[in-house]
């Protein structure tokens, strides 16, 4: 379809209903979440003998059934085979490389009321949103931390504030600084992701936070963020809108961390073969207990962790697998060769951070604090070469 074509398109239905249907919040209800919880608690030694060798031989697509066999306990005893497929596969379709991005925050202010989030609307700090200038002179500052041309920039969710017009502008002022551009931000109508496509978008990060629909609400009580359905279908309007990259992510313990990942891996299938043009990314974010008083309801091992990252890498070899800051980095270290193929540096979580505002409300405290170089020479260390750059796109 032609850029004109998909303008008049968006024209037509401006809300992004009558043209593009309901997407995945429909489709979910499908599946049980009890029920999927039993396909995990209830995998045998056996089941994941089976998966591997399905994904050892068979080379073919593993199914969300089997994906959740190889995050039960039962595949604990074969994680070291586990490591050994999943380094082959990422070295197969990625080489010995780890791309780094960092990320750059523009405002923390927020009117949604995150139970577990520094960003609360309700938290009495002053806010910060970045002017153009400001934004001029962060990108400047993180250019003298290293060679990057791989951002991630990220907004509190204040439409008024921080909605497409401003987020236009950004892209407009980053643009000249950075090839590949990738928001986090409030989900958005599809005519509006397609509008920022045009000022040099590639990708768009989401967090579901969780899947389940019942205890979504009582994390997210106000704001645009407590609708369940307008969040969850928000990927479907990423994929009209001909988004270049789609990240998807849960916060892992706000619900259970295996059912929310089965159901990120079915959300992923669904994804990929309703918008086979987009490519795909997922990060792992741990809850930890805050200041706040907020307590995660699980607490996922350094192990588990692991696991998960190892078995989304038997269910799918060409997704990116990002790790951010919020782990340590001996954590980092050790796990870069078995499956990771992104990880930030150098992050700062508050807007500003890099130059101009160094003492803004931050969303979450970052635990490795080394410098990208630092974080470039470990991964040369353990053999694989740092990117800088994989992609603009003058290259498609």
């Amino acid at each position: 379809m032609s850029a004109e074509e998909n303008k008049k398109k968006f024209r037509s239905d401006p809300d992004g209903s009558a043209v593009f249907g309901h997407g995945f919040a429909d489709k979910i209800s499908e599946y049980d979440w009890d029920a999927t919880i039993a396909l995990v608690e209830q995998a045998t030694e056996a089941d994941v003998l089976r998966v591997l060798t399905k994904a050892e031989r068979n080379r073919t697509l593993l199914t969300p059934e089997d994906f959740a066999v190889l995050i039960s306990e039962a595949a604990d005893t074969h994680l070291e085979k586990m490591a050994l497929l999943s380094r082959h596969f990422t070295q197969e379709r990625f080489g010995k490389t780890i791309s780094l991005y960092i990320p750059m925050y523009v405002s923390n202010a927020c009117t949604n009321k995150c139970v577990y989030c520094g960003f609360n609307h309700d938290n009495p700090f002053t806010r910060t949103t970045l002017t153009m200038d400001q934004i001029e002179q962060e990108c400047e500052a993180i250019k003298t931390l290293g060679p990057f041309e791989n951002i991630l920039i990220v907004s509190g969710e204040y439409p008024s504030l921080c909605g497409v017009e401003y987020m236009e502008k950004v892209l407009r002022t980053v643009r000249p600084h950075f090839h590949n551009m990738t928001l986090e931000i409030q989900p958005l109508k599809a005519e509006e992701y397609y509008r920022l496509t045009q000022s040099g978008l590639n990708g768009v990060v989401c967090f579901q936070e969780t899947y389940h629909r019942e205890a979504y609400k009582q994390y997210h009580p106000r704001g645009m963020k407590s609708h369940y359905d307008w969040r969850l279908n928000g990927y479907d309007r990423m994929g009209d809108a001909g988004v270049h990259k789609i990240g998807l992510g849960v916060l892992l313990g706000l619900e259970d961390w295996r059912t929310d990942t089965v159901m990120m891996a079915r959300h992923l299938r669904y994804l990929q073969k309703k918008y086979w043009r987009s490519r795909y990314s997922v990060n792992f974010p741990r809850m930890r207990p805050s200041e706040s008083g907020y307590q995660p309801k699980t607490i996922i091992s350094d192990r588990q962790l692991l696991r998960l990252m190892l078995a989304f890498r038997l269910f799918d070899h060409d997704i990116d697998i990002s790790m951010s800051t919020r782990e340590t980095p001996f954590y980092r270290d050790n796990i870069l060769t078995l499956g990771v193929s992104s990880m930030s540096a150098g992050s700062r979580t508050d807007p500003g951070g890099y130059a101009t505002e160094p003492d803004s409300l931050e969303q979450f405290e970052v635990s490795d604090e080394r410098s990208p170089e630092d974080v470039a020479r470990a991964i040369r260390n353990a053999g694989y070469e740092p990117v800088w750059k994989d992609w603009d796109s003058i290259f498609d």
